[in-house]
């Protein structure tokens, strides 16, 4: 992280832009992430120390133009921010960077494999992946980097387990928004995925439909249920 002057009053996130104004070029890139989101707004409703940002601008330092992640998590930092939440990433007043980046190569190649790779890596976010799922520029479709040293090292291992997260993140084929297709989700440490919003209601009904069959089996009317 960077080093400010005490001297020099450093810009706010509401002085700043939220964005870097480049156009993402496919539907896909908002669903993986919003997805995830909606996955760990689920897993972690009862915790407040943490924030999934997707396609938000992240300033890492005051004279350096913002980078904009599809997706990434951070720890540490409050839920939400005021009424209309964040409209960007700042570093100096989250205190805090990304525990993990995402980054989803499109039609339109942005640096994944080299530039951004390396500004991750220099700023020193423990955890990197790249999603390529239209399997672009002959690279494999899931790439995970773990920083070790102050570099990044590829991981073979999928689900990617993330220690300071305490979840894996890899690829499963699923349903969200009746969108049937390849995802990425999170898993549990014995490489369980946890569950959709979607899924976890549907597991609901089910529960509750079996009740309602146990209690007309012993003769009972359901009630309420």
């Amino acid at each position: 992280m960077f080093q400010s002057n005490p001297a020099e009053p450093l810009p706010t996130a509401e002085q700043l832009p939220d964005s870097d104004g480049k156009p993402l070029d496919n539907e896909l890139q908002v669903e993986v992430a919003s997805l995830l989101s909606a996955i760990l707004s689920l897993a972690w409703a009862a915790r407040t120390d943490w924030f999934f940002g997707a396609n938000l601008g992240l300033y890492y330092a005051p004279d350096e133009e913002p980078v904009v992640p599809d997706g990434f998590l951070s720890l540490g930092v409050q839920r939400h921010k005021g009424e209309y939440g964040r409209p960007s990433y700042v570093v100096w007043e989250e205190g805090a960077l990304p525990v993990l980046v995402l980054e989803i190569v499109s039609r339109t190649y942005r640096g994944e494999y080299g530039s951004k790779l390396a500004l991750y890596q220099q700023l020193e976010i423990p955890y990197y992946v790249i999603y390529n799922p239209m399997r672009r520029r002959q690279q494999s479709p899931f790439a995970a980097y773990r920083l070790v040293g102050g570099n990044y090292h590829r991981q073979e291992t999928e689900p990617f387990w993330m220690q300071e997260v305490g979840l894996g993140l890899g690829r499963g084929e699923g349903t969200y928004k009746g969108w049937q297709r390849e995802w990425l989700y999170w898993f549990d440490q014995d490489g369980r995925r946890l569950p959709t919003p979607e899924e976890q209601m549907e597991q609901e009904r089910a529960k509750i439909a079996a009740l309602e069959q146990r209690l007309r089996q012993l003769g009972e009317a359901p009630g309420g249920l």
